[in-house]
């Protein structure tokens, strides 16, 4: 696609949202197309969410146009749909930064503008986040609105519907806009739903409803009376129409389906909800990917995607991953073992599971975004007797808590959780680095975990939890590929492993991908060095301990929270050992880690083969 800087000359005029108001139909129209071709040339080369920030462009346009932000708070579910409303809000300059280390986040974050108010990066948050700015403005008497805006994958999140619950019992100025673009929570079907699904967007018609009302009670003696049953028949021939009350049941009055690709429906679906002192659901119909054809045909593809070629939709960089590997795995054990299924929170794809979701569609379960109850459907799986993989991101795992310990742990049941993105991510920042699992693991009895660092050790790491042992098991490994032509990459230890001179006074001990910066650290410092490699953190081996306890020096690097790690543990039972050596612990402090390369936090977080090199010729001076 070509990129050419007159044809986005609406775009350059932006530098906040009320430039937009003076805009005529036309140029908003133009100023659509421009975001669009800026998000594709933009994503292409930086990577990141494009199917579902191209689903919400006239959205976007719409809202800001319609409300005065940030007086009134828009608030991104997710936040990754958000790339138009950072272009719009004074960000286009460094709207090239997208997702670079230094530069402007793929999410929305209250540090990066004012017309951010929460940082966003887990779904079903929005809800309530909203429901509580715009009680906030009731109590302190203001006008100004709080929009939450979320898509229908996000809606399955448990959160929402109490979030829901609770707020359609309130008299707020609540407006939440679904974004329906991949299912219809309503069935509408045939001229007349469409017809009145139209009708009911308009503001005159909530004009002309609010008139005939007050007139109505006006009559004596039978006013009120006549209101009351007219309202009752009205609701009971739309329910008839529209197959559905349940927001309306809840206490939101309801607009739509709107077309979510036309500014001026939706600027009069907005009209129409601020109109009332209640909450209102918006619930408007796009199309992920809508402008890109690659996009809108592979909407899944393109929902987290790396650099890619614009003309022929293909990443630039080459498949293979841990992810990948796992989904290999957990084919070939279900093929021998009919016990073995998996279960997803909407993530197949990136957790490397659509193989097997074709291949075992009978024992593949995707249960939405709703990990806690992923978990505890596992339990379930298990008691049952099945054998359940649940695979998560590590960040996501943070939700599970409570059922990990509840549902999962102190029931000993068989249930395994393969924990994908564990350690640095990279660009997608704070609100997704996976740094807290082991932490939050590392107290939970009946808990076994493993961090390998080759694939081979992965393969063994599952059949130790398949078939040795018991209990809640956990498998982690990080987002990438293990590094090529490696002398380790084929290593298979089942616990630990000492690489070197098992008489070495100074150790290395690490566990996942770090064991690779520890070998060529090893390397660059040229010194008489053991690493001890840890494949299993939880429980830890008590030979990895003894094997650390007579040097002088012991190095651990941990690519995660010190506060809780496994880098403490390790320290505590060398200590109770009686180790008279140094030891140092290389981790993440008490601190969110921004966005950067993978290659880059690790670099700055001391953990990279110099860094590692330059503190071992340190200890033998």
């Amino acid at each position: 696609m070509e990129n050419n800087s007159n044809r986005f000359s609406v775009l350059n005029s932006i530098n906040s949202p009320s430039d937009l108001k003076k805009l005529s139909d036309a140029e908003l129209e133009l100023l659509c197309a421009e975001i669009r071709q800026t998000l594709v040339d933009t994503v292409a080369s930086t990577g990141g969410h494009l199917a579902s920030n191209l689903g919400t462009v006239e959205l976007t346009v719409a809202l800001h146009k319609m409300f005065n932000s940030p007086k009134d708070k828009i608030i991104w579910d997710v936040g990754h749909q958000a790339y138009a409303h950072k272009l719009l809000t004074g960000r286009r300059e460094r709207f090239s930064t997208l997702r670079k280390e230094g530069g402007i986040s793929g999410f929305v974050r209250p540090d990066e503008s004012e017309h951010d108010s929460f940082y966003e990066g887990h779904a079903g948050t929005s809800v309530s986040q909203a429901a509580g700015i715009a009680a906030a403005n009731t109590a302190r008497g203001s006008k100004n609105f709080a929009v939450a805006v979320i898509g229908d994958g996000s809606f399955g999140n448990g959160m929402v519907y109490e979030a829901l619950d609770h707020a359609g019992s309130t008299r707020s100025r609540l407006i939440i806009i679904l974004n329906d673009n991949e299912m219809s929570i309503s069935e509408n079907v045939g001229a007349m739903a469409r017809y009145l699904a139209v009708v009911r967007a308009k503001p005159e018609y909530y004009r002309f409803k609010a008139g005939t009302e007050k007139t109505l009670k006006k009559i004596p003696l039978i006013g009120k009376g006549l209101s009351n049953y007219l309202f009752k028949l009205k609701n009971a021939l739309k329910n008839m129409i529209y197959s559905s009350s349940f927001f309306e049941n809840l206490g939101f009055r309801y607009i739509g389906p709107v077309d979510g690709h036309d500014i001026s429906r939706l600027c009069d679906a907005m009209d129409s909800a601020k109109m009332f002192e209640k909450p209102v659901v918006i619930h408007i119909n796009t199309m992920k990917g809508r402008g890109y054809d690659y996009a809108e045909n592979a909407p899944e593809k393109f929902h987290g995607i790396s650099k890619f070629d614009i003309n022929t939709g293909e990443p630039l960089q080459s498949n293979g991953s841990y992810s990948s590997e796992f989904g290999r795995i957990l084919c070939d054990f279900a093929a021998k073992d009919k016990r073995i299924c998996a279960i997803t929170a909407a993530m197949a794809l990136g957790t490397g599971l659509e193989d097997f979701s074709k291949a075992y569609p009978e024992r593949f379960y995707d249960v939405g975004i709703a990990e806690e109850h992923a978990v505890t459907f596992g339990s379930g799986l298990s008691a049952g007797g099945m054998i359940p993989v649940f695979a998560v991101y590590s960040t996501f795992l943070q939700r599970c808590t409570d059922q990990l310990i509840h549902d999962g742990a102190l029931q000993r049941r068989k249930l395994v959780i393969a924990v994908d993105r564990a350690g640095f991510v990279g660009e997608d920042g704070e609100t997704h680095q996976g740094l807290f699992d082991v932490a939050l693991l590392q107290s939970m009895p009946n808990t076994t975990v493993y961090s390998p660092a080759t694939y081979c050790e992965m393969s063994k790491a599952f059949y130790n939890a398949f078939y040795k042992d018991d209990n809640l098991v956990v498998v982690r490994y990080p987002r990438g590929r293990m590094p090529e032509n490696n002398e380790y990459s084929e290593l298979c230890s089942s616990d630990y492993e000492v690489i070197g001179n098992e008489n070495a006074k100074i150790a290395i001990v690490t566990y996942g991908r770090l064991f690779f910066n520890a070998v060529r650290a090893v390397e660059i410092a040229d010194k008489d060095v053991k690493i001890i490699k840890l494949n299993r953190i939880k429980p830890l081996p008590a030979e990895a301990i003894e094997s650390a306890i007579g040097c002088s020096d012991v190095f651990f690097f941990e690519e995660g929270m010190r506060s809780g790690g496994v880098g403490e543990k390790f320290g505590c039972e060398l200590l109770l050992k009686g180790f008279g050596g140094r030891y140092k612990l290389t981790a993440v402090e008490d601190e969110f880690v921004p966005h950067a390369s993978v290659e880059s936090l690790i670099d700055r977080y001391n953990m990279s083969p110099e860094k590692m090199a330059q503190m071992i010729k340190e200890a033998a001076i």
